[in-house]
């Protein structure tokens, strides 16, 4: 494949709620950019983009992909991202190296709740956007009520740069509202360009007039002739399309259907003629690794070459591939980098263009372009590299705490390092799950964004690492404190012929705030105990905290002060002083009004407005208290606590709830103390746990 300027790229990601059809968009484009001779389908397993075992198996995408489409000397990288909320780490990472969202919407549905959470990353990132309206031809579709709903809840930004001709069964093609020409389509999606049909006529004209409107607001001398004259001309019209679309004061919306490859075409004609190169934006900002400062690099192939690794996948006989972008310079064979996070230096092999599972060796990859290189030692993604005399990195991208928890073992025995090398691996691909493994617990847990993410990690231990594993419940990490104190003495004294063992210890046990944790103090006087003696008193009262007094779970916030006591010259050590101390804080800690906590959980659900009342009513059966409601246009964001241990699969549990429809994140706030009318139980099952 050719190498392309800079100025020649557009990196398009396609985004929206599952089902919406960005899959058959992608394969549509590929198809009419010539890269395929037949038009791929999710359903009979054809699909360029959706390529891997799982996603034919699940007729669903589960990883981005990219197709490199040449459009008119142009390439075009349609990034295909999932819109299962289980994958939203894709989304992330697509998001940050694109400079246009095609935000897809199925017509019949319009805004869904996987639309609002893809919009706001997509103006997290300050992305350049489209709306598509897709499945035009389908039954009872209504283009203009989309449309409003769109104006609705985005603001006028939002303007129509197309109307259709005729909709649902009737749909024909559409009116370029920019160019003032009626576009039809035949049966293999070919565009016919024409007069605009005379009943649409006025339609057409108003929707310019809006558009036109649109552009001048975002212009201030293009407002001022607007006002004057009541119109712009037709360069000004194109000029202040592409700079308001830019700096996203204009979110354009097209029409079509991807099953159809119709109107394809003019949404891709459109994305190049007004949507920015990647030099056309801002500057980006990038940490300098030693002095945490940021400095801007203009995105030009002229600069020195720096590449961002944004994922990394492993594949059998292969190894790492890393794909990346090109923030500077270029990027060719035999170049040395320095990954300035790792403090790692990379001699760049052969570099390719990608496009669903195949590759393609290119000469160099510009800035702005996209591309792929394999067998990099010490880079991931999420790294950046550049020369070593530039200590330049991409930020971190933040991705969304885990919302599902499961333990998981081994199935046979010795297994243990081959599952931990394969979720290591499995991590540097996909940075959105996460293990922590609990020694006091004795478990290993696997936290994922949802059930299909569980099943999809598992699925790849299996398949690339030859790990099986077993699942069960995850225990909860529970807390005991106090809300008394006391005082204490405890003495070990042994003698068993020879030197005996001796140690005495008064000990002063009292809460402190939740959060502080463990205060130790030193309060005796005179000499009683010998200062020697001090650290193995406070080691005996740590062992014991760690060991728990209610049922086995570690104790925490409260303040122990060690304040009298007594010794014998020949008898005494650390041992006994150890244990003496250990023995007074387990009788003294059951004198001090003991209760159990149990880790709370911040939540934000979002969902239909019909289904919150269902929401709700769930969430107070399961003992979570609720922080406040949201609208937002046809979905409700409610925000609650609740206990972590009310919340095992809540994510399978609300999405049946749900018709499939809420989505929820959450993150850990604070420790609350357990209710006493279940803290029995809640112990009887710890206790019994701890035997098994």
């Amino acid at each position: 494949m050719k190498v392309f300027e800079t100025d020649r790229i557009r990196n398009i990601a396609l985004v929206g709620q599952r089902g919406c059809g960005k899959t058959s968009l992608a394969d549509a484009i590929a198809f009419s950019s010539g890269i395929s001779n037949r038009l791929g389908k999710v359903d009979d397993g054809t699909s360029l983009s959706d390529f891997t075992e799982e996603e034919i198996n699940r007729k669903s995408s589960i990883s981005m992909s990219i197709l490199v489409c040449p459009w008119k000397n142009l390439k075009v990288n349609v990034l295909d991202l999932p819109g299962h909320p289980d994958f939203i780490g894709e989304l992330i990472v697509g998001l940050n190296v694109a400079e246009t969202a095609v935000i897809v919407l199925n017509a019949n549905s319009g805004i869904e709740v996987g639309t609002e959470i893809h919009y706001n990353y997509v103006k997290k990132f300050k992305v350049p956007r489209i709306f598509f309206v897709n499945k035009v031809e389908k039954e009872h579709v209504k283009t203009a009520e989309v449309v409003a709903q769109l104006q609705e809840r985005y603001g006028l930004k939002v303007v129509p740069a197309q109307i259709t001709i005729g909709e649902g069964p009737a749909y024909k093609g559409v009116v370029d509202v920019v160019k003032m020409k009626g576009i039809t389509f035949d049966d293999k999606g070919q565009p016919t360009v024409g007069d605009i049909p005379g009943d649409l006529m006025a339609a057409a004209k108003a929707a310019q007039q809006k558009l036109m409107e649109a552009v001048a607001e975002s212009d201030d001398a293009l407002l001022e002739k607007f006002f004057e004259q009541g119109e712009l001309s037709n360069d000004e019209m194109l000029s202040g399309l592409k700079k308001a679309i830019a700096k996203q004061l204009v979110y354009p919306v097209l029409f079509g259907s991807a099953d159809l490859n119709s109107g394809v075409q003019t949404l891709i004609d459109f994305i190049t003629d007004y949507f920015p190169a990647p030099n056309i934006m801002p500057p980006m900002n990038l940490m300098n690794t030693s002095s945490d400062e940021v400095e801007t690099v203009e995105m030009v192939s002229t600069g020195a070459p720096i590449a961002y690794v944004f994922k990394s996948i492993s594949e059998a006989h292969i190894g790492d591939i890393s794909l990346f972008k090109v923030i500077s310079g270029k990027i060719n064979q035999g170049l040395d980098l320095y990954n300035h996070v790792k403090n790692a230096s990379e001699r760049i092999g052969q570099v390719y263009s990608v496009t669903g599972k195949e590759r393609s060796e290119v000469e160099a990859v510009n800035a702005g372009d996209i591309g792929a290189m394999v067998k990099l030692k010490n880079t991931a993604g999420g790294d950046t590299l550049a020369p070593k005399d530039k200590r330049l990195a991409v930020p971190a991208v933040e991705f969304p705490e885990p919302v599902m928890d499961v333990g998981i073992k081994p199935k046979s025995k010795g297994d243990e390092e081959k599952l931990s090398t394969g979720l290591q691996k499995l991590r540097d691909e996909d940075p959105t799950f996460s293990i922590v493994i609990d020694p006091a617990l004795k478990q290993t847990v696997l936290f994922t964004q949802g059930s299909t993410h569980t099943e999809i990690v598992l699925s790849k231990l299996h398949k690339k690492y030859s790990v099986e594993v077993d699942t069960f419940k995850p225990r909860i990490p529970y807390r005991e404190t106090i809300k008394g104190k006391t005082e204490i003495q405890h003495r070990y004294k042994k003698q068993s012929g020879g030197r005996g063992q001796y140690g005495d210890v008064h000990l002063r046990i009292e809460p402190v705030p939740r959060g502080e944790g463990f205060v130790f103090a030193d309060e005796v006087k005179g000499g009683v105990i010998p200062g020697k003696y001090i650290p193995s008193v406070e080691k005996g009262v740590v062992e014991a905290m760690e060991a728990g007094g209610l049922a086995g779970s570690p104790v925490v916030d409260v303040r122990v002060a060690v304040f009298y006591g007594s010794y014998h010259a020949v008898d005494s050590s650390d041992m006994a002083f150890k244990i003496a101390a250990s023995m007074a804080f387990k009788e003294g800690f059951l004198q001090c009004k003991p209760v159990l906590l149990e880790p709370i959980s911040k939540v934000e659900i979002l969902v239909p407005e019909d289904f919150t009342g269902d929401v709700m009513g769930d969430l107070s059966s399961r003992r979570g208290k609720i922080a406040g409601m949201d609208p937002e246009g046809r979905y409700t964001r409610i925000r609650a606590t609740v206990p972590q241990a009310e919340l095992y699969n809540y994510s399978v549990d609300l999405r049946s709830m749900t018709s499939g429809q809420g989505v929820y994140s959450r993150t850990f706030s604070h420790y609350e103390e357990v209710p006493r009318e279940i803290m029995e139980k809640v112990i009887a099952d710890i206790k019994q746990a701890n035997e098994e």
